[in-house]
């Protein structure tokens, strides 16, 4: 890749930023276009080697694309350009939403209550799908859907952040036991490499593991809420496998279940977050607006933004001068398959609870959510026309005296 300017890395993050709709999966689409097709930054192959490591390691996947592909053409400033070209439009709108709604809060009836209501149901629709989508991908025979399936009852039965861990370990454990032996042969990856070679890969990875358990343990040792928020967004920013959707469970464990974020504004700025161009992390900004915990406003959105982005960032930038040796390792894609499997179960688990229970609450937001969720398997709707589309038909219900 010839080296560029971060300039021009920011220029082409901020145009995918402001347009990438549609989810992880869709982004891959633009990115190609952008990156490989219109400015030929880099070729097919090493654009799939790209998209394979972003996705076998835990974080936002197009986002970690992004920024190795700033990284590759502009250096260091080239990563963190691509980030914020391709985050802050997001993040800001989401932001300005967490603040009207830690404001004003969530009215109990009215037009805006319909909407916030029709928001509830979309994210029905959207979650529903998604396990739906993932199923078939990432569950697609019998062990794995036993897999995914035993990750669901564990889930109900223990819904804690620790039990989500533990959950996604075993998962990655047993893919390695049950398939190491089938995985594919080693592979010699195309893509370019960055200057710095294995010391970098180690700073980054020491610094990945510092951002994510030094949280954990100030959280544990001082009892604080901001802390232990901050813990909660780096957690779920690590432990994500599989989708962007996957994110919704860690978040609700972490921010939910202490009280510091109200269930149904956590429901309804997640609908919202699935009508915004670029990655579904930017949620983060929305949550640290409305939270109790830490200053809240615009410090807390930054602060979550941050936390939940950074250990991904880290891991990719880490992982990417060992790229070649680490597509050689037998097993890896063995683990990532269980991985996948069980995070199924863990995100068809948040789509009871608390997707369902507090997006489903009358028989019209049932009507609304099976109506988004037709539409969406349907390949026809895309999940901005549901969002917008079952926020609009709350909303009129609700002038009506219908809710």
């Amino acid at each position: 890749m010839p080296p560029g300017s971060a300039r021009e890395v920011l220029l082409v993050s901020l145009r995918l930023g402001l347009t990438s709709f549609g989810g992880p999966i869709a982004h891959l689409g633009y990115q190609r276009e952008a990156f490989v097709v219109r400015r030929r930054w880099l070729d097919d192959a090493a654009f799939a080697d790209l998209v394979a490591l972003a996705q076998s390691l835990p974080g936002p996947a197009s986002s970690q694309l992004s920024v190795a592909v700033g990284h590759l053409r502009a250096g260091w400033r080239g990563a963190l350009a691509a980030w914020l070209g391709f985050t802050l439009p997001s993040a800001i709108v989401m932001t300005m939403l967490g603040l009207w709604a830690a404001g004003a809060g969530i009215p109990a009836d009215g037009p805006v209550a319909g909407v916030i209501a029709g928001l509830k149901a979309a994210a029905v629709a959207v979650v529903a799908q998604a396990v739906v989508a993932m199923g078939r991908r990432l569950a697609p025979d019998a062990p794995r859907l036993v897999m995914a399936t035993l990750a669901l009852l564990a889930m109900l039965a223990v819904p804690t952040p620790f039990a989500q861990a533990a959950v996604i370990l075993a998962g990655g454990l047993a893919g390695w036991v049950a398939w190491r032996a089938d995985d594919a042969p080693p592979a010699t990856s195309t893509a370019p490499v960055p200057a710095g070679g294995r010391r970098t890969s180690i700073v980054l990875l020491a610094a990945f593991l510092a951002v994510v358990v030094g949280p954990q343990l100030l959280a544990a040792a001082t009892r604080d809420p901001g802390a232990g928020f901050v813990a909660a967004l780096s957690r779920s920013g690590a432990l994500v496998f599989g989708g962007g959707h996957v994110v919704l469970p860690l978040l609700d464990a972490g921010v939910v279940a202490p009280g510091w974020v109200g269930e149904g504004s956590f429901v309804a700025g997640y609908g919202a977050a699935q009508a915004m161009p670029g990655p579904l992390f930017t949620f983060a900004g929305y949550l640290g607006a409305v939270s109790t915990a830490g200053p809240g406003g615009v410090a807390g959105a930054a602060i979550a933004t941050v936390a939940i982005f950074l250990p991904g960032m880290l891991l990719v930038l880490a992982a990417l001068p060992v790229l070649g040796a680490l597509r050689r390792q037998r097993g890896l894609g063995a683990a990532l398959r269980g991985v996948n499997a069980v995070v199924v179960g863990i995100l068809a688990a948040a789509l009871i609870s608390p997707v369902g229970t507090t997006g489903i609450r009358s028989p019209a937001t049932a009507v609304i959510a099976a109506s988004g969720f037709a539409g969406l398997v349907s390949g026809r709707v895309p999940p901005l026309a549901v969002v917008a589309g079952s926020a609009l038909a709350m909303g009129c219900l609700a002038v009506v005296g219908i809710s």
